[in-house]
């Protein structure tokens, strides 16, 4: 992209002597790429703010008079108040240097005196005064704005987890002891990746691929597996958003569809209720028998779901139209996707804080059980929540944050988008459980009811009165008292309140259970499906971003325009997920949602940290963020760069494994004859999916190195990233150069020569090399 960029402003700035000269003056203000009416015919497709730089923190435009006397100054002759074309070469890409190269071939038809002119005036416009921020002179793709990529990373951060997956396991694991180790994995394996990634991107100007492989071409693997594991989660994610549309259209009626059990007429019409629904609740069977069809286990797929297939279709058209221009569409989504289910959770808030049962919800979520906190399941669990939460080593984060400028302050961006992450889920909790408090609150009376009436009409008692009674009085149907409370159901607040679920079954069971007891439940059904369709579409954004940079980066299709790849993603993408919309589709929906991110990405991430920390240099990098930001990392992200986060995923990897070898693993399968659901063994053919889900993308991080040992070069290697250190060093005001502490000496292995590591130290050349311009 950046290359094509460079090439039609190169294009654009041959027409420069005809263009006027307030048009030079208001590309070079506002930064962007503006072509001249002439150069549609011959600069191709148009690009996408390839040169915005619309943020900045401390720096401003040049002026237009500076723009004017600098253009007015350089005459044919070329010698007064303009760089020379020596200096202005060295900012080109190798494209432009093959250009160049070809104008001097062809000089006798082109005019020397023609060509150090033009030459001239891209030096001028490439050239920034003193006090401009550097990142005007980026070619890459930009956003828009400041907003459009916090909205767009707090939206991809945030997802469907912080609503269905958070409060399960907060209600599991000790209520509100679990915040104690959800916390501290915030802060020892969740910031400092989101803080790496967002560094790490905008420093080398690339997605997943482009960056790991540009730091070592044996770290190339790690940015193929990113994004075969992108790949594979946007591909059944996209299902969820099918349901969603499924369930947002069903809330357009009255009453709502999974209000009550559906009837079975006859030809004399008469009815029953249907037995499964009866057997079971009206949410469940509307989710399992209406929406998904469900089969009896992951053999037998039965019959194709045409409607789920259809609201997948337009999930997958909803999903290119978001993004079929890049960031430039997916920027001005973000502001709709990224702000609406924070105004439907603060509705949901307000209405949930007036329920009746909302204390009991809230007292069960928050009430601490200390002796959690010595369960290693639960330290294993906030570990891995904390770490999909945020949507780490997708590559997404990376991939967006490459579209920033070089003078952006990443360290900022990473605390606020962890911090909102947190905070949304812990605000999603308090919201899910005063509806599930009440829910649980309205089951317990009328269950004290039915028993009252019950009672009542047998033995002219209460349930209360009855303690009173002896065990053997016989009541009005000849049964004694003893027999009929047996038969009588269990009132229990705290197992109603204990009967929650995560995933599917808390957003399309339990909440739509009790949107069914609200006033103008069709309303809050509404709500409740469109703040779901949001937190996943945002979420899905990001995802496929990463791949598609990817693709865009390695130059897999070099001529193919961005939304012509997007949409040959899209609809390959929407074929393939055809697989989750038969009988046994949530089976296998189930098994992707469980193994195809899961270890990998705790892999993947643990191959960035040692990345950056042993191949790149620590010191270096921290150089970079100081460039970049102004202020330099502290030694704790360091320590958690170099050692802390590793060990916290590879432990977590490792005890992982542990417990599926321990307690097996399988999936929840609905039996129709009982109403409810039975723990089932994967099958040999789906165990082995299991293994080629976690070995396609894992295998990629040793084969690449293993390969490139012997010779083989399967990724092309990556050129040097543009970075302006020396304009960078200037527009902070950085005059010395950081000398690292006796302390950073001794933790990070820093010599006096500027390498680093004590068995294989990164070269000191190679780290000045790489803060050159």
């Amino acid at each position: 992209m950046a290359n094509v960029a460079q090439l039609i402003r190169r294009q654009s700035s041959r027409e420069l002597l005809r263009v006027p000269l307030d048009r030079l003056e208001l590309r070079e203000l506002q930064h962007r790429l503006l072509p001249a009416p002439g150069d549609q015919a011959t600069a191709g497709p148009a690009l996408y703010g390839t040169t915005n730089a619309a943020f900045v923190e401390d720096g401003t435009s040049p002026s237009s008079s500076v723009i004017q006397q600098q253009f007015l100054g350089s005459g044919s002759s070329g010698t007064s108040g303009v760089p020379s074309s020596a200096a202005a070469r060295n900012r080109l890409t190798s494209l432009d240097r093959i250009d160049e190269k070809e104008e001097h071939n062809n000089g006798a038809s082109c005019g020397a005196g023609i060509i150090t002119t033009l030459d001239k005036v891209d030096a001028t416009v490439g050239q920034n005064p003193p006090g401009v921020d550097p990142s005007s002179g980026d070619e890459r793709e930009n956003w828009d704005s400041k907003l459009s990529f916090l909205l767009a990373t707090i939206g991809y951060a945030v997802g469907l987890g912080n609503v269905w997956r958070f409060p399960y396991l907060a209600q599991k694991n000790g209520g509100g002891a679990f915040l104690i180790p959800y916390a501290i994995m915030l802060a020892v394996e969740g910031m400092p990746i989101v803080f790496l990634e967002l560094a790490i991107g905008q420093r080398l100007r690339k997605g997943a691929i482009g960056v790991w492989a540009q730091i070592s071409p044996y770290l190339g693997g790690i940015g193929i597996a990113s994004t075969v594991v992108s790949f594979n989660v946007a591909l059944y994610y996209n299902t969820i958003i099918a349901w969603c549309l499924y369930y947002l259209f069903q809330s357009f009626q009255y009453p709502l569809p999974w209000s009550e059990c559906p009837k079975e007429y006859f030809e004399n019409g008469s009815y029953i209720t249907n037995m499964e629904c009866k057997r079971s609740s009206p949410t469940q069977y509307f989710w399992y028998r209406e929406t998904l069809d469900i089969s009896p286990d992951i053999n037998t797929p039965q019959s194709f779901n045409w409607k789920i297939t259809l609201c997948l279709f337009i999930a997958w058209f909803l999903a290119y139209l978001c993004m079929a221009k890049g960031i430039a569409s997916s920027g001005k989504v973000v502001y709709i996707t990224a702000t609406f289910p924070y105004i439907v959770l603060i509705i949901f808030f307000v209405r949930g804080m007036t329920l009746h049962g909302m204390a009991d919800g809230l007292a069960h979520l928050f009430t601490p059980k200390w002796e959690k906190l010595a369960d290693p399941v639960v330290w294993l669990e906030a570990g891995t929540q904390i770490f999909f939460s945020l949507g780490l080593a997708f590559g997404g984060l990376i991939a967006f944050s490459s579209y920033n400028p070089v003078s952006n302050h990443c360290y900022r961006d990473a605390i606020l988008v962890s911090l909102t992450n947190f905070f949304t889920s812990m605000f999603a909790a308090v919201v899910i459980f005063s509806v599930i408090g009440f829910k649980a609150r309205m089951t317990y009376e009328n269950c004290l009811e039915t028993q009252n009436q019950t009672l009542g009409r047998l033995f002219d008692t209460t349930i209360i009165g009855a303690n009173e009674l002896a065990s053997d009085t016989v009541g009005a149907d000849g049964r004694q008292l003893s027999l009929v409370l047996q038969e009588m159901p269990v009132c229990d607040l705290q197992q109603e309140l204990d009967n929650t679920a995560s995933g599917t079954g808390l957003a399309f069971i339990i909440c739509t259970e009790a949107v069914n007891q609200f006033p103008l439940a069709p309303l809050w059904s509404v709500l409740f499906f469109l703040m779901l369709l949001t937190l996943g579409i945002d979420s899905q954004f990001g995802t496929l971003e990463g791949v598609i940079t990817s693709i865009v980066d390695l130059k897999i299709f070099p001529r193919v325009r961005k939304e012509i790849l997007t949409a040959s993603l899209c609809g390959f993408c929407c074929i393939l997920s055809i697989i989750f919309t038969h009988g046994a589709g949530n089976y296998i929906f189930t098994l992707f949602d469980d193994f195809s991110g899961n270890v990998p990405l705790l892999i993947i991430a643990f191959f960035e940290c040692i990345a950056v920390s042993y191949f790149y240099g620590l010191n270096r990098f921290a150089n970079d963020i100081e460039l970049m930001t102004g202020s330099r990392p502290g030694i704790y992200w360091m320590m958690c760069w170099k050692y802390l986060s590793p060990l916290t995923m590879m432990i977590i990897v490792i005890a992982s494994f542990a417990k599926i070898i321990v307690e097996g693993s399988g999936y929840l399968a609905w039996v129709a004859e009982t109403g409810t659901t039975r723990h089932l063994e994967w099958p040999p053919w789906a165990q082995v999916l299991i293994a080629i889900l976690v070995l396609v993308s894992a295998l990629w991080i040793p084969g690449i190195a293993v390969a490139r040992m012997f010779g083989c070069q399967p990724l092309a290697d990556e050129p040097p990233a543009w970075f302006p250190a020396k304009e960078l060093r200037e527009f902070r005001k950085l005059d010395v150069r950081h000398e690292p502490s006796t302390m950073e000496k001794f933790l990070f292995c820093i010599h006096e020569d500027g390498s680093e590591g004590l068995c294989c130290p990164t070269s000191s050349s190679s780290q000045s090399k790489a803060n050159s311009p």
